[in-house]
């Protein structure tokens, strides 16, 4: 006769272990142990059975437990065992290794050749010169940001630390990223969540962003209070005011810091009470029209003292975007930069569906961007910078190609700070110190070393850059075109971006003269005086 446990069998033999080990008695310290797993296991599969939540569990009682354990190590498991070189999951290990290797002035050579597969669909490359020039100076690879409107234009590095606020990222990672900035001469940007007195510590240049929950220049209610703004804007290590109207990850939606995180230290720095919901709208309460829109960036330029201004995004529909750009023309208010954030963009915390189907990604959006501004007669006043999922010279590289001035990074410097992508942000159990509020866990993080790797990291990506303009003959990242980086459409057909995307000749909107409809028909349905279509 056959006994068939099934599902039970585990089960079934932590109870007769435990039994046996009863019956045997308990003989010295390890007997002891093995009663006391045997019992701690019966008594497992006991709660397994009567608990209601979980069908799983009671129909494989301890047993059923492997499961949740699998799922919590499957990221590990992921990318340490089973993911190849270049699958990206949302960073390939290519990518992370080759930050990790700058950041510790590790050689970044790798032997045998490529080990992409240059046939491939999507495979870019830069196409070199037969008369490749001496290796521009890096140090040189540097924009000013400032119209005619500004009175204190900033000179900016072409490649910085993207947006990451206190509180999403420990006092430790704050630090070690400002002092890279103040080593390396690049800035940093606080991210929604304001100056916290982290970002001062070592003096790094700032651009503070102000979000809709206007933090750190705040009233009792939640609006805007120009006192406290102007108190924060008009310290010299601010160089740089940056509106955020929207990010990539998480277009559209606002955000809310539960109280029981909203610890003294945050809420000093946001201007909120502490232990209440700290509330990010998903829009602004200073202005609702694009023209109202432009008054209040003057009125952010006027405070803080003529500093560069400007507005962060990633584009939506495409008339709003269009209507901010005719409420410009219209006011003759013109911000100092747009930034593009793309679809691809990361976050500590987002909705599913929010990071996955919402947002155009970062390359469209900055063409769109560059086109609009190109065809309304203004993009020689407008500067563009971009962010979105680049870490390498060529990332770099690209975006500048098609339109974009400077490029941010957050994940490439959070590499940088030893970030292992364990994909844990959002549970304050961060592995390494970076994204989290834990004391016991940020300690981990060595400001001093981690600052060094910042700087390293940033010091090697613009070096890699110049190496490439050299054997592409050019001089300056400036010189780089469209016709320089080349798409692999298929297996036998490649194309220079030139060909492959649209570009507009300057004042074609204005003159209604642009050749892809699809500009001109947006240009038709934006008002300057409603973000609604006409």
């Amino acid at each position: 006769m056959k006994i068939r446990f099934g599902r039970y069998t585990a089960f079934v033999l932590c109870v007769l272990g435990f039994l046996a080990a009863l019956l045997l008695g308990p003989g010295g310290l390890w007997g002891l142990i093995l009663l006391a797993v045997f019992a701690g296991l019966s008594l497992l599969g006991v709660w397994d059975l009567v608990q209601t939540q979980h069908s799983v569990l009671r129909n494989y009682p301890v047993i059923g437990h492997v499961r949740w354990l699998v799922e919590m190590i499957r990221p590990e498991i992921r990318q340490y065992l089973l993911e190849n070189e270049t699958e990206a999951a949302p960073f390939s290990r290519a990518q992370r290794s080759l930050v990790y290797r700058r950041a510790k002035e590790a050689p970044s050579d790798h032997p045998f050749g490529t080990l992409m597969d240059v046939y491939a669909n999507d495979y870019e490359f830069i196409q070199q010169s037969l008369t490749p020039v001496e290796t521009p100076d890096p140090n040189k690879f540097r924009i000013t940001i400032g119209n005619d409107q500004c009175g204190q234009p900033y000179s900016a590095s072409i490649f910085n630390i993207s947006a990451m606020s206190f509180g999403a990222l420990s006092a430790n990672a704050i630090r070690a990223l400002n002092r890279g900035a103040a080593l390396g001469g690049f800035y940093h940007d606080t991210g929604e969540g304001s100056i916290s007195p982290y970002h001062r510590e070592n003096g790094g240049d700032i651009v503070w962003q102000v979000a809709s929950g206007y933090f750190g220049c705040r009233d009792s209610d939640g609006r805007f209070d120009p006192e406290r703004f102007a108190a924060q804007a008009r310290s010299p290590q601010v160089k740089m005011i940056e509106l955020k109207l929207s990010q990539g990850a998480k277009p559209g939606h606002g955000g809310v810091l539960p109280g029981a995180k909203v610890t003294p230290e945050i809420a000093a720095t946001r201007g909120v009470p502490i232990g209440v919901d700290c509330v990010s709208p998903a829009r602004h309460s200073a202005f609702n029209t694009p023209l109202e829109m432009m008054a209040f960036l003057q009125t952010l330029r006027e405070l803080s003292g003529g500093k560069p201004v400007g507005f962060k995004l990633c584009i939506g529909l495409p008339w709003e975007f269009m209507a901010i750009v005719k409420a410009m023309r219209a006011s003759g208010i013109v911000p100092d930069f747009i930034v593009i954030d793309g679809g691809e963009g990361g976050t500590g915390a987002a909705p599913v569906e929010f990071s996955d189907h919402i947002g155009v990604p970062m390359r469209e959006g900055l063409l769109f961007v560059h086109n609009t501004l190109v065809g309304a007669g203004l993009r020689d006043k407008v500067r563009i910078g971009v962010a979105g999922k680049l870490v390498s010279a060529f990332d770099v590289a690209a975006v500048l190609a098609i339109g974009a001035d400077w490029v941010n990074s957050a994940r490439g410097f959070m590499f940088a700070l030893g970030c292992i992508q364990s994909l844990s942000c959002h549970t304050n159990r961060c592995p390494v110190g970076v994204a989290t509020q834990d004391l016991k866990r940020s300690r981990a993080l060595v400001v001093p070393d981690k600052a060094e790797r910042v700087r390293s990291y940033h010091q090697r990506t613009v070096q890699a850059l110049a190496d490439m303009l050299g054997a592409a003959g050019l001089s300056h990242p400036d010189d780089l075109r469209p016709h320089h980086l080349v798409h692999r459409i298929s297996s036998t057909e490649l194309r220079q971006f030139d060909r492959m995307h649209y570009f507009a000749e300057p004042n074609d909107l204005i003159e209604r003269r642009a050749a892809a409809t699809f500009y001109q028909d947006n240009w038709d349905l934006a008002q300057a005086g409603s973000f609604a279509r006409a």
